[in-house]
């Protein structure tokens, strides 16, 4: 794992986590499991975990697996197609699941992991009010009312077809006012130049967004004609980095009506640095790399970090407390701590 992992990033990863799997770290399951790929063709891949086994994609694959299903349940949060797992060894939003929420009813462990990300001295975390059992951090937040215009009845279902955030904390200062820190995860993921301004359903998302744009206190208006077709708004992956930020931005504004009462917020991405296809690719119109190029985009670049995940299993394992996690989560996606 500590080899050449820089060329291609995705295909090593894939090599990487389909010999864990062949080696029967994913607690024996095996792979072969079904895959869905272009119109509708449902075809077999050694990196899908077999049918019945997809818990065991999930760190401990038993009671903890179990208590993420239940947890997606009660929140009624609807992902991977209506199953109660993905069996996609490379999902980003398993790799979340797997980093953070083991962790997220332990306050001092989740405000040690966000200060080791953002050194931002934090002193302290809340629960997060949103769930029904709240804890330090949740999953799939969308916001009680549909300030972006996303879906036809203000009714919002986490984790389909609206904003929603992969893991949010809401964290304060010593002294000082509640933040939303929301959290972006990505790990094998590479984009194109795919424009999502183009056609009837651009149209659709420029009505939606532009004119939140344009009031936003973060974004700076890139708009040229008084436009945003395409800007890089509308290019992932900063197309969802747009969304979230209007998102926190209309969630703070509306807070007496909202259940995440804050004052401010701080954006965390989190991309493995070794995904240099996404971190480094020249995007336009500048032609510089992902961080800079969002940068550029903001009015105070303060309130973005981009994070390897890496800082979060080094946090953790100062704790001193989740040995079997950690050395799972090395031993998976980094390989670089034991």
């Amino acid at each position: 794992m500590k080899s050449n992992m820089k060329s291609n990033y995705k295909e090593n990863q894939r090599k990487h986590q389909t010999d864990l799997l062949n080696s029967g770290f994913f607690y024996g399951a095996k792979g072969g499991g079904h895959y869905t790929i272009k119109k509708g063709k449902i075809k077999e891949r050694e990196f899908i975990i077999e049918s019945g086994s997809e818990k065991k994609n999930l760190f401990n694959g038993n009671q903890e697996a179990e208590e993420v299903i239940n947890y997606f349940k009660d929140e009624n949060i609807s992902c991977w197609g209506g199953k109660n797992i993905t069996g996609h060894i490379l999902s980003s939003q398993v790799a979340c699941l797997n980093h953070l929420f083991f962790i997220r009813k332990d306050k001092n462990t989740v405000l040690k992991v966000l200060n080791h990300i953002s050194d931002n001295g934090f002193a302290d975390v809340l629960p997060v009010a949103c769930d029904k059992n709240p804890a330090f951090i949740s999953f799939e937040v969308v916001s009680c009312h549909d300030h972006l215009k996303e879906c036809e009845q203000d009714k919002l279902t986490r984790g389909i077809q609206c904003t929603s955030i992969d893991a949010l904390i809401m964290g304060k200062r010593k002294n000082d006012k509640t933040w939303l820190i929301p959290i972006e995860w990505k790990y094998t993921e590479l984009y194109g130049n795919t424009d999502e301004s183009t056609g009837e359903s651009g149209e659709t998302r420029l009505g939606r967004y532009s004119e939140l744009i344009k009031d936003s206190t973060q974004l700076i208006d890139l708009s040229v004609s008084n436009s945003f077709r395409k800007t890089i708004y509308f290019i992932k992956p900063f197309y969802q980095l747009m969304r979230q930020t209007l998102w926190a931005e209309q969630v703070i504004a509306h807070k007496d009506t909202e259940c995440l009462k804050a004052d401010d917020f701080f954006h965390i991405h989190i991309v493995p640095e070794d995904n240099k296809k996404l971190l480094d690719k020249k995007y336009p119109p500048d032609k510089h790399g992902m961080k800079e190029t969002w940068l550029s985009c903001l009015k105070n670049p303060a309130k973005y970090i981009l994070s390897d995940p890496l800082k979060i299993v080094e946090a953790i394992k100062e704790t001193g407390k989740y040995d079997d996690l950690v050395a799972y989560l090395d031993k998976r996606y980094n390989g670089k701590l034991i």
